[in-house]
């Protein structure tokens, strides 16, 4: 029997449209669908939903859940990672409020910046144990990392773990449809391409029959600008710069040093930029999941509607060799020609039967590949601090870091990269 492992099953609404969709796919209808994560109480839970889907979708994947992380691995043919290392009490807490001590806010601080080196080095060690895992009793398996930082823990588990690994991210696949609702622009025919790295990939071609959309988009989102609304970052930037980028307005907020300073303290409100958006969410999050923890539970008559989520399509592509076409975070192996080769970027992608291959983009337009590197700078050197174990190179991350470097000296810096490690205690490995 073949099988899907989801390390973190415990994100049970997660949980169910990855699982849910696999149980919604013909060709994978009798895989052994083994659910690990280190919470049994959420473990359960998801275990209870699963099955209740299974019975009301008539899948016949069999669903298991696990307490020992290798043998849920053993054998499989595809694992699904999902996992939070540290939580939002107290990693997350942390990853602010320290911080804040330095006037250094953030929005959501999970991809670069201060708080996404600290996520990224206490999330690395983890990933690491399971690519030993892996090499060990499933080493053919596909990996698709839906964690959190993508680039670096993609790039991470392909370098250093040695498996065979993709991340995904939503951005890519909701990046139009969102802008062109908000400009009020008809999708339909309409063909575009998207490149770059995770979370600042760029919408590098909109055309419809031959025609280039972007004077109109531009034209539109420059009206827009003149009244505050959810976008007002991303908008900016491509009027600056020439070119829509993947990821929200709140997560590019900080990603660049142009938009959260405290010597103008008015971008922030001129942009409505939301700071302490990602702790909001956790406290919404973990308030929500009480009230819909019965309905999402212990409905016995639970039914699911396959999802937009890439996972079970790109198994079905495997599977039944019908190819499928997703934008994929994968190793740079020459793909953007005027990136870094030992950097993690996100392109289109073929999937069929031989596995996920990416296509060849070239040069980027110089002024984006430029805006990619400043990020790329701090993910490749915060994989050199986890691998090396050493402490300069944390410092060495958050000094290029776009936004920390812009708001605080060197010295603040470095006193704040060993207040964070302090902080984190044992959530870290030791540093020398």
């Amino acid at each position: 029997m073949s099988k899907i492992t989801f390390i973190g099953a415990g994100s049970t609404v997660f949980a169910k449209n990855i699982l849910g969709d696999v149980m919604q796919t013909p060709a994978l209808q009798g895989f052994e669908i083994a659910l690990f994560d280190i919470d049994a109480e959420r473990l359960k839970d998801s275990e209870t939903m699963l099955l209740n889907i299974r019975k009301t979708s008539g899948s016949t994947c069999q669903i298991k859940a696990y307490s020992d992380r290798k043998e849920a691995l053993r054998g499989a043919k595809y694992v699904v990672n999902a996992i939070q290392v540290g939580g939002y009490d107290p990693c997350t807490i942390t990853d602010f409020e320290v911080p804040k001590k330095y006037g250094l806010r953030q929005t959501i601080a999970d991809t670069v910046g201060i708080g996404g080196i600290f996520r990224n080095l206490r999330t690395i060690p983890v990933m690491l144990d399971f690519a030993r895992d892996i090499n060990e009793v499933c080493p053919d398996a596909l990996f698709l990392n839906y964690t959190n930082p993508m680039a670096v823990l993609t790039n991470v588990m392909n370098t250093h773990g040695g498996v065979n690994t993709v991340g995904l991210c939503h951005s890519v696949q909701v990046c139009v449809p969102h802008l062109f609702k908000h400009l009020e622009i008809d999708p339909a025919g309409v063909k575009t391409k998207i490149a770059g790295i995770n979370h600042m990939a760029w919408l590098l071609e909109a055309t419809r029959d031959g025609v280039d959309l972007y004077p109109e988009i531009k034209r539109r989102a420059a009206e827009k600008q003149k009244e505050k609304h959810h976008d007002m970052v991303r908008y900016e930037l491509m009027l600056k710069f020439g070119y829509y980028v993947t990821e929200s307005s709140e997560h590019n907020a900080e990603y660049h040093p142009y938009f959260i300073k405290r010597s103008y303290p008015e971008l922030v409100d001129r942009f409505n930029i939301p700071l302490d958006e990602y702790p909001r969410r956790c406290v919404n999050q973990i308030e929500g999941w009480k009230s819909m923890r019965e309905s999402l539970v212990n409905d016995r008559n639970l039914e699911h509607k396959r999802s937009h989520e890439y996972a079970s399509y790109i198994f079905e592509a495997i599977e039944t060799n019908v190819p499928f076409k997703i934008g994929g975070n994968v190793m740079n192996t020459g793909l953007i020609t005027n990136l870094p080769k030992e950097a993690c970027v996100e392109v289109p992608c073929l999937v069929d039967r031989s596995g996920v291959t990416p296509t060849y983009v070239g040069d980027l337009p110089p002024q984006l590949a430029a805006l990619n590197r400043t990020n790329i700078n701090t993910q490749l050197l915060t994989i050199e601090a986890a691998v090396t174990g050493k402490r300069e190179h944390i410092y060495h991350a958050a000094l290029l870091d776009p936004h920390t470097s812009a708001e605080l000296s060197m010295d603040d810096i470095v006193s704040l990269c060993d207040d964070l490690i302090e902080a984190h205690g044992s959530w870290l490995p030791k540093y020398n």
